[in-house]
């Protein structure tokens, strides 16, 4: 009887069968694999470390496209910024000058409608009212030019 014995006379076996394979799946599979990547060409015959110097040489490809995209982020930062302030520097005074002009400006047309009440000009209408504005009559001037 074989019950439980230290011994062994032949290592476990497992009588593993797929239930199913395709081929053209293992294709596919195989060929996202290369292009990733991952595997080398699979028609060549097999070298000891081929796919691990393959996915080496494809990390180090994604690091250095990463790298000098991040060089890039970088210059185009500087560069913005170098931009904005070339646009403050020249926009700046001119738009100071913008606001101090109009603020002069305002307070010039106040000082102008607190005298102009006081003139005797009789088409002057800067002292009356919207109300009295929109009472006054219409004058109709006849077109007396002659051809």
């Amino acid at each position: 009887m074989g019950l439980f014995s230290p011994y062994k006379r032949h290592a476990n076996r497992f009588n593993y069968i797929p239930r199913f394979f395709d081929p053209e799946k293992e294709r596919r599979e195989q060929r996202r694999a290369e292009l990733r990547g991952q595997r080398s060409d699979m028609t060549e015959e097999y070298t000891p470390g081929q796919y691990i110097r393959t996915q080496r040489e494809a990390r180090a490809a994604r690091r250095a496209d990463a790298e000098e995209q991040r060089g890039k982020s970088v210059w185009k930062l500087v560069l913005g910024a170098a931009v904005m302030l070339l646009v403050i520097a020249l926009l700046y005074p001119r738009l100071a000058e913008i606001f101090v002009t109009a603020k002069r400006n305002a307070a010039r047309q106040e000082t102008i409608e607190w005298v102009a009440p006081n003139a005797q000009d009789p088409f002057d209408q800067s002292g009356i009212s919207d109300v009295q504005w929109q009472a006054q009559p219409i004058t109709i001037v006849p077109n007396d030019y002659q051809e």
